[in-house]
């Protein structure tokens, strides 16, 4: 029930695009730091609906860490979409709740992924701890910020990056060099926020840490409202492919009669101009014309999978992040 409540407390504080007497109303469940993607996506899709159907549609939202929202959809929460920024917290939907069907991630094109990301380092205005990689982050005199592994699904992009980062500095059989990396990296984080917005405002606005991690295209938008001479966007030369799934979780939408325009909903991220939309919030999309216009905003970096950092979500999940795995045995003091 606290899961339920605070995803109503923050769907009430968030945006939404309001239509009088609307036709049709959806939810979306989003992660932590969508809310300013979403709130400039939804009136295209709603000039779409209405040239398209007829009809008017009202969007409302619901935002926290990827992880938070799916316990809440299971627990409740009467969401018509989710875009989630981790394949696991739409999995659980089907695995827990029979919400989604099996085949979900064949809905749509690219594995239900319509953009995606990668870990990336924010830093203060002339880079003054000279941070350029990852080994950088467990340094004795670097602190950084990022969110939780166990509550946000970009800190265990931001975890599994690093591990990458290891296994390929210190080799994939090297485990008590592995750990030894991952132990000072984890303990030069100066807080865990719950997720990735709560982390922003610990860097941005209450000066904690030298460094911020989180998905570039978080760290490029940060630049764009706190100050694009205040801070500086490093993207190491390795790191991960974050994709960012989405699903209509069908058996609400069935039953509230709003499927087809949440299908819709989620179908049109992949049109060119929501494509150019996501590129202009930094995301990196799949149309390879908006891809082109965008090229030069998007460095080369290789990108590892989880798959091969990890074996897979699940496989993740179960060794780093369950209660007392790998994370847990990290930590400890």
């Amino acid at each position: 029930m606290k899961f339920i409540k605070s995803a109503l407390a923050t769907l009430l504080m968030v945006g939404t695009f309001n239509v009088s007497a609307a036709d049709q109303t959806i939810l979306n469940s989003s992660y932590d730091i969508a809310r300013e993607l979403f709130n400039a996506y939804n009136p295209l899709f709603a000039k779409h609906w209405q040239e398209k159907t007829g009809q008017t549609v009202e969007i409302r939202q619901s935002h926290g860490g990827s992880s938070a929202q799916a316990r809440s959809i299971l627990q409740g929460l009467a969401a018509d979409v989710v875009t989630f920024n981790q394949v696991t917290d739409v999995q659980v939907l089907h695995d827990r709740g029979k919400l989604i069907d099996a085949n979900w991630q064949d809905k749509f094109p690219n594995a239900s992924s319509p953009y995606y990301s990668t870990t990336a380092f924010l830093v203060r205005k002339g880079n003054p701890k000279n941070i350029q990689n990852w080994d950088d982050l467990a340094r004795d005199d670097v602190s950084s910020v990022f969110p939780n592994p166990k509550t946000s699904g970009n800190a265990r992009y931001t975890y599994l990056a690093a591990l990458g980062f290891a296994q390929q500095e210190f080799g994939v059989d090297n485990q008590a060099e592995q750990d030894r990396f991952l132990r000072q990296f984890l303990a030069n984080v100066a807080v865990f926020d719950t997720g990735g917005r709560g982390a922003t405002t610990s860097f941005v606005e209450r000066g904690l840490g030298d460094v911020l991690i989180t998905f570039e295209s978080e760290v490029n938008n940060i630049r764009q409202q706190y100050g694009m001479d205040d801070y500086q966007v490093v993207v190491p030369k390795t790191s991960i492919l974050a994709e960012f799934p989405v699903a209509v979780v069908e058996r609400t939408a069935k039953r509230k009669g709003t499927y087809e325009v949440a299908h819709e909903y989620l179908s049109y991220l992949y049109s060119e101009e929501a494509q150019r939309l996501l590129a202009g919030f930094s995301y990196r999309i799949h149309d390879e014309k908006v891809k082109a216009e965008f090229a030069d905003r998007f460095p080369d970096v290789e990108l590892l999978t989880v798959e091969t950092i990890a074996g897979g979500w699940e496989k993740a999940m179960q060794d780093h992040f369950a209660n007392g795995a790998k994370l847990d045995q990290l930590q400890r003091r």
